[in-house]
């Protein structure tokens, strides 16, 4: 079972750049599909991007496609999102999170589709 631990979060100015990692440990995650996911106040979770084990294909919802790109280094455990142009509504606690077993590419994206969650990094930005 993976667990993973965010961090990187913090306070940055509309346009700025910030970078998110996450920790991982515990077997299996060199086989498993990460994501991240984020929840603002008064908001459902939300998807934000995965990556597939190995890297080759990643996916992005709408709201980030072309700001965000998440990466991952199975060597060294870790997942990335590196976040650039942010804006006031990216504002959120953002999680880092393994995609449940059996999950197709076809659900992915949904909020649903994660289990194994950290504790969230706060990322705010200001405008």
């Amino acid at each position: 079972q993976v667990q993973v631990a965010e961090s990187g979060g913090g306070l940055v100015q509309a346009g700025g750049s910030l970078r998110l990692s996450c920790a991982a440990s515990g077997l299996g995650f060199t086989l498993t599909a990460m994501g991240w996911l984020r929840q603002a106040p008064g908001k459902e979770r939300e998807f934000v991007a995965a990556i597939t084990w190995n890297g080759g294909t990643t996916y992005y919802s709408d709201s980030v496609k072309g700001r965000f790109a998440v990466s991952r280094d199975n060597a060294k455990k870790m997942v990335y999102l590196q976040m650039n142009s942010l804006k006031p509504e990216d504002t959120a606690v953002y999680y880092c999170a393994a995609v449940k077993t059996g999950i197709t590419t076809a659900q992915i994206m949904g909020a649903d589709s994660y289990d194994n969650w950290g504790q969230g990094t706060q990322v705010t930005v200001s405008s």
